[in-house]
């Protein structure tokens, strides 16, 4: 029986009652609030969230069989992350998981390697508006926390906007981009809400997810993945723990916003991902990738060309793209139009 067609029996219900309902006894006047309550979240269920975003189910649907899918089809060149994000946010977002705190990861890498892709796969699957949501709140380095005089208000804005996120929403995705670009000490009050904490006033943290994007160690990165490819070892057998101790401590000691953190410190970011650099033959998938964008064969001859006169790679290695797919995308439509 839906709320409607309720409403009538409970207006007759009122209706006959013998007295006026501030006679009521306090149990039954309790009763009847409970009641309405109970109306009142079945309307709104059934009617307002049916045509809005709300924190509900419906609109946080945290599809992990579409962020296996498109992480295995669309991301290149990048099986760490694969390998270990996938598990990491279908543990965290699971029915029944019991987290004690929020999914703290922080990605690195040279540009053009997919941090920012991958954010935004994240942020699909896990929310029916995708990155529009209001429950996915994007900052940018140099945009939001330009000046490093303004740090003490920098560090006021985000432990003000986080605990307002999480009040609207405790299943809410937080992407600090170009941490790398941001002044040190910025997230000094963001580490005790990220950490093992029961907040006085209820406000919930274990459901949120932070991520955080940096070129800091790119270039550590390339180095460490071509001393390991030249002692003989294949890209695709490197693991996670091949990086994550130098990610760790370059995050620590380079300029940044995770500089000498107390984030760092006390331990609370649970993954360190490594964005490997792309070779040669990823360039060429990434720019494959854009001509079926514009449902379009891929056009070798129009690849090589590019390939030719604007990819350059690392002068260690000679291996390594050095802006990896970023710039692609305007390139392949310049070429097509």
């Amino acid at each position: 029986m839906g709320f409607l067609s309720l409403l009538p029996l409970c207006l007759g219900l009122l209706a006959i009652l013998p007295r006026p309902l501030e006679s009521l006894e306090p149990l039954t006047m309790g009763a009847i609030g409970f009641g309405a309550l109970g109306l009142g979240t079945y309307f709104k269920e059934h009617t307002y969230c049916r045509f809005t975003e709300c924190c509900d189910d419906r609109s946080i649907p945290a599809d992990t069989g579409l962020l296996s899918e498109k992480l295995h089809r669309r991301l290149i060149g990048q099986h760490i992350v694969t390998q270990h994000i996938l598990p990491a946010i279908m543990a965290h977002v699971k029915k029944h998981s019991n987290s004690r705190k929020p999914l703290v990861m922080s990605f690195h890498g040279q540009p053009g390697t997919g941090k920012n892709f991958v954010a935004d796969l994240i942020a699909d699957a896990l929310y029916l508006e995708g990155s529009k949501s209001s429950y996915v709140a994007k900052y940018l380095g140099q945009a939001d926390f330009p000046q490093a005089e303004r740090v003490g208000e920098y560090k006021m804005r985000i432990n003000r906007e986080v605990r307002q996120h999480l009040r609207n929403c405790p299943r809410s995705l937080f992407i600090f981009d170009e941490v790398d670009k941001m002044p040190p000490g910025v997230f000094d009050t963001l580490a005790s809400l990220v950490d093992y904490n029961a907040f006085a006033d209820g406000t919930d943290n274990t459901k949120a997810i932070f991520i955080f994007l940096s070129n800091t160690a790119g270039s550590h990165i390339a180095d460490h993945l071509g001393n390991l490819m030249k002692g003989g070892k294949l890209r695709e057998d490197t693991r996670l723990s091949d990086f994550e101790p130098l990610l760790r401590k370059a995050a620590y000691n380079m300029d940044g916003g995770l500089k000498k953190t107390t984030m760092i410190e006390a331990h609370v970011i649970d993954h360190y991902i490594p964005f490997l650099p792309m070779e040669k033959v990823h360039v060429v998938k990434c720019l494959e990738v854009e001509f079926g964008r514009w449902d379009r064969r891929p056009n070798h001859k129009i690849i090589d060309e590019i390939m030719a006169s604007s990819i350059s790679y690392d002068r260690t290695h000679g291996l390594f793209a050095i802006s990896g797919c970023k710039t692609l995308e305007k390139k392949v439509a310049m070429s097509i139009n």
